[in-house]
């Protein structure tokens, strides 16, 4: 199964080492899915992860060599279309427009609201510990 983890989910992940979103993150590359990943998202990945690098538990060379192994592992996808405006965030139109290009089954992100519509596309929007549970890792 092909995901695309939002970009709040990759943050949590690397503020707690406690939550799902760090276990979901930790499972990367294991084979139990796949994330897809675009440029653009992996460039909001270092801008949102540099100004809140002072707030995470990693410095910044553990940060860089948890953005090259997504980078490594995951599933590159150039996306050459675009539905502007789909969602109200034109960063989750982004997200959006990854996944349909990648064919993900879901979007991972504490901003479950803010992906109402994903469903006409064929994807599901779900949280760090709902697809955890779904794919039977539970927190």
């Amino acid at each position: 199964m092909v995901i695309v983890l939002d970009t709040n989910a990759l943050i949590s992940a690397l503020w707690s080492r406690r939550g799902a979103s760090f276990r979901l993150l930790s499972l990367v590359g294991t084979g139990r899915f796949d994330i897809a990943i675009s440029v653009p998202l992996v460039l909001e990945y270092e801008g949102v992860c540099d100004r809140m690098l002072p707030e995470l538990r990693v410095d910044a060379g553990d940060l860089g060599v948890v953005l090259d192994y997504l980078c490594a592992v995951a599933i590159h996808r150039p996306v050459f279309f675009l539905w502007r405006p789909t969602l109200p965030d034109p960063k989750d139109d982004m997200v959006l427009e990854l996944a349909v290009d990648a064919g993900a089954a879901v979007i991972v992100t504490f901003n479950k609201r803010d992906f109402v519509g994903t469903d006409r596309f064929g994807i599901r929007v779900l949280t760090p510990r709902e697809y955890l549970q779904e794919i039977g890792e539970r927190p």
